[in-house]
């Protein structure tokens, strides 16, 4: 069955997998609740043909604000089929930013998760003309809900205007558009065709094993055009779906479903290997020498037995004594994570593989679809450091600044209602410009090296590029994040938000009393414990690039406090604003 519009994965999950009864999973009242291929179907037709007896007509626009769950497929779909366009929106951003969206946008109809999000938007419906009605998935007395729309499809099944309309859509038409932050304050719409993302999900699919009776556990948000595309590609190859309850629940739920399959990003692959080292400090004896023996032999891993027998004999009883346990700690089945989102330090690849998973680091960004390049399970097909190969069907080239730029199937439209900012993206000759800087290695694997918007120069006029330096601190048990400034400054410094959980066990285990995150930052013994730990990661960059002064902060950066995005990066203007007192102090000095 050739896919050629996304929602021709019904037609295709009916012809090659009719019988499956885990299509989707996610946990209700704490049990599993699995969607069937008959049960994604039939909800999927029956929400377009409520949206039909709504009078939704084709180019209409639809957005959803809600966390993950086996739903958003029958919404997204039945958007789809009756040639509407579905408008995801994260459910953390600022109510400006979602009055800005849905009026920009023109949106019709809002479907959201429950009565929180449902007050958020509320009061904003006196400023967006074009919205009908705001529908709920969790049931609110007075407020219409998606099982009222799923019963008024139920009652209206136009199957003859249905097909009409499916037959009459291309895989040219607009998908979905997808808001991203914009430079100028406004979050960016990027215009996304049908054959934009089948390009990609069909693309990669045959980097994992396609087999029906693997498990993929996803926890990103599905807003996303990352775990989006992912989402899709399981359906493609027949996956099971399962969606985590929440952020800190994905170990948990990990080890209830034993997945084969984990997508994710970098920094929670980074948050996973904190938690374990933090526990291996615990140990004593021979454990934590076993243990830490382990964790070295990691960190020298090279693929395909590169290092010969003896350390590949070595590797066996890590693996045995040692590593079983990191697997088990992750359901025991976890095979395959694919990575992207932000680029993965090599340290943390070649542990990961020691340990038994393979690690898949690519790149891409909403604009494309968005994977550009991949590293694959082929033979050589994984080079540590770089984002891959380029993905067949596209083109790449770097710039003589080094900017990496792009063309292909896979591209955008537009920007939406911005013509200006689209011919500003993309130039006469159909090149993307990304804004990332990067090499094309002579073996053909892409490798990133910076953001170029995030480069500064120092009044020395030295480049420094600020994500390399926070990778690397970032390896540090003690820092949980770093910002990295210096822009027309004689030196690079640092705001460090520290990881506090690691931090309280150092003082336990150094019989320091740990009070309030303020009161034991201002600690001798903790000053100086952070003093070596930047000396240590200093060491290991040039000059321009060590942290020269820093400044640490007593709280911890989250999406909901503003510091990071969904997919957990730096939101660096949002940050000099948030610390320019701190940056002023550091270089004020």
């Amino acid at each position: 069955m050739e896919v050629k519009r996304v929602f021709d994965l019904l037609s295709r999950f009916a012809e090659l997998f009719p019988e499956k009864q885990d299509v989707f999973s996610a946990k209700e009242n704490g049990i599993w609740v699995k969607t069937s291929t008959k049960d994604y179907i039939e909800n999927s037709n029956n929400i377009s043909y409520g949206l039909l007896a709504l009078g939704v007509k084709r180019g209409d626009k639809i957005a959803s604000i809600m966390p993950n769950r086996p739903e958003w497929n029958f919404l997204d779909i039945g958007i789809q089929q009756v040639g509407a366009i579905h408008i995801p929106i994260y459910p953390t951003i600022s109510d400006k930013d979602y009055l800005y969206i849905l009026q920009h946008a023109e949106v019709n109809y809002v479907f959201v998760e429950g009565a929180e999000m449902y007050r958020r938007i509320k009061h904003l419906i006196k400023d967006i003309p074009t919205l009908k009605t705001v529908y709920t998935f969790n049931k609110i007395e007075g407020v219409d809900d998606f099982s009222q729309l799923l019963e008024l499809g139920e009652k209206n099944q136009a199957k003859v205007e249905l097909q009409t309309i499916k037959d009459s859509i291309s895989e040219n038409d607009i998908l979905t558009i997808i808001y991203t932050s914009g430079t100028t304050g406004h979050p960016k719409g990027v215009v996304l065709t049908h054959k934009n993302l089948v390009f990609n999900f069909v693309g990669v699919s045959y980097i994992p094993a396609p087999y029906p009776q693997y498990r993929a556990m996803s926890f990103l948000p599905l807003c996303h055009i990352y775990e989006r595309m992912i989402n899709y590609m399981y359906q493609y190859l027949g996956l099971t779906t399962f969606y985590a309850e929440n952020l800190a629940s994905v170990a948990d739920n990990m080890k209830e479903v034993n997945p084969e399959i984990l997508s994710t990003v970098p920094r929670f692959l980074e948050r996973i290997y904190d938690k374990i080292v933090n526990k291996g400090r615990k140990l004593t004896g021979i454990k934590k020498i076993m243990f830490f023996w382990a964790l070295k032999l990691g960190t020298r891993y090279e693929l395909n037995g590169e290092n010969g027998w003896f350390y590949e004999f070595q590797l066996k009883i890590a693996r045995k004594l040692v590593f079983v346990k990191w697997k088990e700690a992750l359901g025991g089945n976890l095979d395959l994570i694919v990575s992207g989102g932000a680029a993965i330090q090599p340290k943390l690849e070649r542990i990961f593989w020691a340990a038994g998973f393979r690690v898949i680091a690519g790149y891409g960004l909403t604009e494309t679809s968005p994977v550009v390049s991949v590293n694959t399970l082929d033979k050589n097909g994984v080079k540590f450091g770089t984002v891959g190969p380029v993905l067949k069907g596209i083109e790449i080239k770097i710039a003589e600044d080094g900017e990496i730029l792009t063309k292909g199937p896979c591209l955008m439209q537009s920007y939406y209602k911005e013509p200006e900012m689209t011919k500003e993206a993309i130039d006469c000759d159909g090149w993307f410009h990304t804004g990332d800087i990067g090499t094309l290695l002579d073996s053909g694997q892409l490798k990133i090296t910076g953001r170029k918007k995030e480069i500064f120069k120092t009044s020395f006029g030295k480049y420094i590029a600020p994500q390399f330096i926070e990778d690397k601190f970032k390896e540090s048990p003690l820092i949980e994040n770093l910002f990295v400034i210096g822009e027309n400054q004689k030196f690079a410094a640092a705001i460090i938000a520290p990881d506090f959980p690691h931090l309280r066990e150092w003082c336990e285990e150094n019989k320091i009393e740990f009070t309030t995150n303020k009161e034991t930052l201002e600690k001798p013994e903790v000053k100086m414990y952070f003093k070596k730990e930047i000396a240590k990661y200093n060491s290991e960059l040039g000059d321009t690039e060590q942290i020269k002064k820093y400044e640490i902060v007593d709280s911890e950066w989250s999406i909901e406090s503003g510091e990071i995005t969904a997919t957990l990066k730096l939101r660096r203007t949002f940050m000099q604003e948030r610390y320019k007192p701190l940056i002023d102090k550091i270089f004020n000095q």
